[in-house]
């Protein structure tokens, strides 16, 4: 049975009204599974250029048993968004989705995103599919050598699911020899687009200001690792995401310019080139991804859409009264991912 459509289902609760509230609100109070948060266990990988990765697993005592018609244990591997871990908000409350259906739950920390500076000259970005295929490769040989021929599902959540649609785009039909099914949750898929909303008006004031702070000191550490590796000065005076880009995110991987990098790493215009099933989510009213930059279809058998009308970015609260939870997002694409995980082939 495929899952039902989010789109239709989710209904914001009424004391939270609007895009912006509904982002807020659960990433500062919203409840995530029973509460209790997740217990992980780190590993620290070494990368082919020097550097390192963390990939922070849930403990297997707090994952229930899968059922018996169970393929195996399947993995559920998130990939989380700029600037987040394992401790994001959405990032807690899908590790109790996975933990409930008997799933293996794993984040793995873009770079420098661990909590301890990454080793080497980059950074990470939102179109960093080669990045993505080495961990998911990583990650399902070491979940396969504990639980046999069990499938391995991928989520990603903003930047990190617009990377993630850009592998799967990248990888064609061979994405299906790594993972079973893919979603990306409130992904700018228009790199551009959500740029410019993110640059503008209230948002501008609080969402870019929020990211700045945390993005600008990581990038000057990284400066004193490696000077001269882009200019201080015109860093410090940035003030939206394009100049940051422009200065930092763009050059250190090999882009022109912002430009440049929003063009080649947009997933949006290639949608109709995946391979394998995939889900793409979005609120309608999310206030860093405009409804205008979504598109109505996508061509093929392989892309699902959701466009619930609410739920703002990454939000999704629930619940009749405050402070809510933001458990319905994560289990309604997680039954979404169950159902491909149910037919894979072993």
């Amino acid at each position: 049975m495929p899952a039902p459509d989010f789109s239709a289902a989710y209904r914001a609760p009424w004391w939270l009204p609007g895009g912006n509230l509904q982002t807020v609100w659960p990433a500062l109070f919203g409840r995530r599974g029973d509460g209790r948060p997740p217990r992980y266990r780190r590993m620290r990988w070494d990368t082919a250029d020097g550097d390192f990765v963390d990939v922070d697993w849930l403990q297997e005592d707090d994952i229930a048993s899968p059922p018996a018609s169970a393929p195996g244990r399947p993995l559920l591997v998130l990939f989380h968004g700029l600037e987040g871990s394992s401790r994001s908000q959405y990032a807690e409350a899908f590790a109790a989705a996975a933990a409930q259906r008997g799933w293996a739950f794993a984040v793995p920390h873009f770079r420098g995103c661990g909590g301890t500076l990454n080793r080497a000259p980059r950074a990470y970005h939102s179109g960093d599919f080669e990045e993505i295929g080495w961990l998911l490769q990583r990650l399902g040989d070491l979940h396969r050598q504990a639980h046999g021929d069990a499938p391995v599902l991928a989520v990603g959540v903003s930047l990190g699911g617009n990377a993630l649609l850009r592998w799967a785009e990248e990888a064609g039909a061979a994405a299906r020899r790594q993972a079973v099914a893919v979603a990306a949750v409130c992904s700018p898929i228009d790199l551009a687009a959500g740029a410019r909303a993110i640059g503008s008006g209230f948002n501008r004031h609080v969402y870019t200001r929020m990211f700045l702070a945390s993005m600008k000191p990581k990038a000057l550490a990284k400066l004193a690792q490696f000077p001269g590796l882009f200019d201080a000065e015109a860093l410090g005076a940035a003030r939206d995401l394009h100049a940051f880009d422009d200065i930092f995110t763009a050059p250190l991987h090999g882009f022109r310019d912002a430009e440049d990098y929003w063009a080649r790493c947009s997933a949006g215009p290639r949608l109709g080139e995946i391979r394998l099933p995939a889900l793409v989510l979005n609120a309608l009213n999310d206030p860093f991804v405009p409804a205008a930059s979504l598109p109505a279809a996508v061509r093929g058998e392989w892309v699902r859409l959701w466009r619930p009308a609410q739920g703002g970015h990454v939000g999704f609260p629930a619940g009749a009264l405050p402070p809510g939870h933001v458990n319905a997002m994560p289990a309604a694409v997680c039954d979404w991912l169950a159902g491909h995980a149910a037919g894979a082939p072993r």
